[in-house]
Parts: C-alpha cells; sequence; structure tokens
C-alpha cells in the first residue's frame, strides 16, 4: 500500500512539473509568434537582425540561469523554486504591452525568459521521485512539455489576429497579459497541490556540487543537447517566419506547419526516454545524429533558379560559315545539330528539373577554326523545393530531436544521483544556449547569403561535429576496456 501511494504520489507530481513546464515552454518561445506579427503588421520597424535578437533573448535568460537555478533546486527542492519561478516570470509579462521601443521589449523578453529555467527545475525535481528504472520514461514525459511551443506557434497567431480585429495597432497587447494570467494560475496551483521534496542528506557545498562540471561527461552530453534542444528550439520560432517569405504561407497557416514541427517532438519525447531505457542512450544517439546529418543536407538545398553553361557545339574542322538555321549551323558542306529551347513545366515538381539548349555565336560567312565554338551551351536547372516534401522532412526532424532529448537526459540521474540539478542544469544550459544563439546566427547568415535555408548548412555542420565526436569517443572506450564490458558502456556511455 505504501508503495502504491509514494507511486501515486510521484504520479500527481509528474503531472503538475509537466503542465507548468508546458505553460512556461510556451511563453519561452511567445517572442517568435508575437515580434513576426509586429513587424509584419508594421507595429514595430525592426531590421532582420534586431528580430533575430528578439527571438534569441528570451531564450538566452532561460539558458544561462538554469545553472544556478538547478542548484537551488538541489538545496530547497521544486516546490518552492518553481513556484515563485512561475508566479515572478508572470510579472514582466505584464508589462510588455508598455514596451513602446526595441530596447524595452529586450528588456522585458529577458526577464521572462527565466520561465527556461523550469526545464532545471523539472529535471531534479522529476528524478527524486522516481527509482532508476522509471527515470528515462519519467522525464521523457516531463520534456513532453516542450510541446508548450506548438501551443503558441498553433494559438497564438489566431489569437493576434482576433484581438487585432477591432484594434489593429494595440490588440496585440493582450497576448501578454493571457500568457502572464496562466504563469499566475499554475503557479498557485503548484503551490497549493506540489509536495516538496529534495536530496536527502544534501550537505554539499555549492562548490563541491559544481566539481562534477569538469567531466568531460557533461559537456558532451552539453554539446549533444545543443542540437536536439537548442535547435528545436531555435526552429519552433524560426520556421514561421521561413515558411512566410519562402512560401508565402499566411500568419496562421505558417504557425500550423512550425506547431506541426514542435508538437511532435515535445510529444514524442516520452517514446525515447522508454527507448533510452530499453535500448541504451548511445543506440539511440547514434539514430538520432545520423538521421539529423542525411535529413538536414536534404533541406539545406534551397528553392532556387540556377543558368550556367552548358554543353555547346564545336566546329569539327576549318571552314566557313555557310549556313544558320535554328536547328542548324552548316560549316562549308557539314551540318551542326542546334538544340532549341523548349520550355519545360516547373510548377510542384519534386526534384529538381534541368533544361538545356544552345545559343549560336556565329554569323554567316564567317571563317572558323576547328574546335572553335558555334553555340554556346546554356543550362537553366530549377529547384522549386516542394513545400510540402519540405515540411515533412521538417517534422522528421523534429521527431528525431524530440527522442534525442529525452536519450541525452537518461544517464544524469544516474551518474549524478546527488547533482542531478547541477548537472542538468548545465547540460540544459548548454542546449538552451543553441536556441538563443540559433535565431541570431540564422539571421546573420541570411543576411550573409540571401537563403532562408542557409540555417540548414549549419545544421549538418553541427551535427557531424557530434556524431564524429561520439563515434571517437565510443571507439576509444572500446578499445580500452574489454569487449566484455561494452554492454555496460553502452549503457553509460
Amino acid at each position: 500500500m505504501t508503495n502504491s501511494n509514494s507511486l501515486s504520489q510521484s504520479h500527481k507530481i509528474l503531472f503538475l512539473n509537466t503542465l507548468a513546464f508546458t505553460v512556461c515552454f510556451a511563453c519561452w518561445t511567445l517572442n517568435g509568434v508575437l515580434v513576426t506579427f509586429l513587424v509584419d503588421n508594421g507595429i514595430f520597424k525592426w531590421s532582420v537582425v534586431q528580430v533575430g535578437w528578439l527571438l534569441g533573448i528570451p531564450i538566452l535568460t532561460g539558458s544561462i540561469m538554469r545553472l544556478p537555478i538547478g542548484i537551488l533546486t538541489d538545496k530547497f527542492g521544486g516546490k518552492y523554486v518553481f513556484s515563485i519561478l512561475l508566479l515572478l516570470c508572470s510579472i514582466p509579462l505584464f508589462l510588455l504591452p508598455l514596451a513602446d521601443s526595441f530596447f524595452m521589449f529586450a528588456l522585458l523578453s529577458f526577464l521572462f525568459g527565466m520561465v527556461g529555467t523550469s526545464f532545471a527545475v523539472g529535471i531534479g525535481y522529476t528524478s527524486i521521485w522516481y527509482p532508476k528504472e522509471w527515470q528515462g520514461r519519467a522525464l521523457g514525459i516531463f520534456g513532453m512539455g516542450n510541446a508548450g511551443a506548438a501551443i503558441t506557434t498553433f494559438l497564438a497567431p489566431s489569437l493576434l489576429n482576433h484581438f487585432s480585429i477591432e484594434d489593429p495597432q494595440n490588440g496585440w497587447k493582450l497576448l501578454p497579459i493571457l500568457y502572464g494570467a496562466a504563469l499566475v494560475i499554475i503557479g498557485v496551483i503548484f503551490l497549493v497541490f506540489a509536495k516538496n521534496k529534495k536530496i536527502e542528506n544534501q550537505t554539499k557545498t555549492v562548490s563541491q556540487m559544481l566539481q562534477s562540471l569538469k567531466s568531460v561527461r557533461v559537456w558532451r552530453f552539453g554539446a549533444y543537447y545543443f542540437l536536439v534542444f537548442g535547435c528545436f528550439v531555435a526552429y519552433s520560432q524560426w520556421l514561421l517566419p521561413n515558411f512566410m517569405n519562402v512560401y508565402q504561407t499566411s500568419l496562421v497557416m505558417g504557425g500550423m506547419f512550425a506547431t506541426m514541427f514542435s508538437l511532435p517532438s515535445g510529444v514524442i519525447r516520452a517514446f525515447g526516454g522508454y527507448l533510452s531505457d530499453k535500448f541504451g542512450a548511445r543506440k539511440v544517439m547514434y539514430w538520432v545524429l545520423g538521421s539529423s546529418v542525411i535529413l538536414s543536407a536534404l533541406l539545406m538545398v534551397p528553392k532556387m533558379d540556377i543558368t550556367t553553361a552548358g554543353p555547346g557545339v564545336m566546329a569539327g574542322k576549318k571552314g566557313t560559315i555557310t549556313s544558320i538555321s535554328e536547328t542548324n549551323v552548316t560549316v562549308g558542306e557539314k551540318d551542326f545539330p542546334i538544340n532549341k529551347k523548349v520550355e519545360k513545366p516547373t510548377e510542384n515538381s519534386i526534384f529538381p528539373t534541368k533544361n538545356s539548349w544552345q545559343e549560336v555565336v556565329v554569323t554567316q560567312n564567317q571563317e572558323v577554326k576547328k574546335k572553335e565554338l558555334l553555340a554556346k551551351g546554356i543550362t537553366h536547372i530549377h529547384f522549386d523545393a516542394n513545400m510540402w516534401v519540405y515540411l515533412v522532412l521538417v517534422i522528421l526532424i523534429g521527431i528525431s530531436w524530440g527522442i534525442g532529448k529525452a536519450a541525452v537526459y537518461k544517464h544524469i540521474p544516474e551518474y549524478f544521483p546527488t547533482e542531478v540539478g547541477v548537472v542538468g542544469g548545465m547540460v540544459g544550459m548548454i542546449g538552451g544556449l543553441g536556441g538563443f544563439f540559433g535565431p541570431i546566427i540564422f539571421s546573420y547568415l541570411l543576411t550573409a547569403t540571401g537563403i532562408w535555408s542557409s540555417s540548414w548548412i549549419f545544421i549538418l555542420l553541427f551535427s557531424a561535429i557530434c556524431l564524429i565526436w561520439m563515434h571517437l569517443t565510443v571507439t576509444k572506450i572500446m578499445n580500452e576496456k574489454q569487449p566484455s564490458l561494452s554492454r555496460e558502456m553502452e549503457r553509460k556511455k
């Protein structure tokens, strides 16, 4: 009966944690929709780079503060840390409607970005309620709160349009007030119904707790999390303007497409926890990083029209041009066929289409030498980057990252049972920095190249680095350890 009651209490805490994290994550990604709406409607005239900063600033706060919040969770327990966090972060959201400049908007975004630290609180607070054999699944279920990003991308555009019907200039101001009210309600519920619990006999000083951060494993997991979580957060915001600019979707449709990326990625995290418990994090991460490399390589090909030099026609012998037509050039008595330009349909094609033809560059009665060019070749390549194919690939890479998020966190409670908040906070901080730097990097790449898909080149390179780093580490360990220990290595490394 005691075990049953204990498990019931654990599930209750898990439910409250997941609920609170979902609301926090929805608030954390609010700027992705709100800033896009404000710029698209001319309410604020921010540049592409300023928009990139506004998308990233809340992510920065939620990232850099995860470590100290994780330490507070280990010290004092998750109930009070989570409740206070929710209540305090509602204040800048209530003040956001008063912002009338880039600086004020950035400052308040920096403050309400603290909701991003809720992950470090929830990881430490959830893991302490479950035995090791349950922790992968429990943390995976908690991580489903990432779906809060989908709530924002799905509902916020429609709400903004609705609020702006009667007051196009100020209607948007109701949205952050609603989000602030949600934080207050969940904060009060958490304070009333949650039960506090912290690590028993926690007598370590902060300096001692930070010693675990010297482990290379922490930083390796952090790099993986930078990709699977940080870039997930970045694209949760970046995909909306991406779809609107490349495929000319409306704000609502672009939001729905962004939701189709973020929702499955958040929900499937629980399944990622199950796979990590069953097969080991290493095997799961091989599949995650490998698929990230392949999918990003496909996604980085931009929508494009390329005209370049193609196969031309050269004289086979010295002579005089005696005849020129649309289909032939005659040198002396020898005819050289010329390919005419034929218009080919290019709309809605899934694969790139090629069209080649030749244009005559010589004139009647002109003397030509052997191998002299008679007609230059022109090749036109068109790639439509079909929106539906692009969407499917985006959803697939989101699902892969969702599984990877759970795999990264599988072993933290096992290796650092008394510093889950600290190590989880550190890994989460590194990962969260991906959410901060992502939109900024993407905006600079877009400005430099003029190509929206340039962001996927960055993903390809970083995915490859993570995969190579992991494989080199695994190979080194297998060479150093006896083969009989490889199973243990797989489970732990």
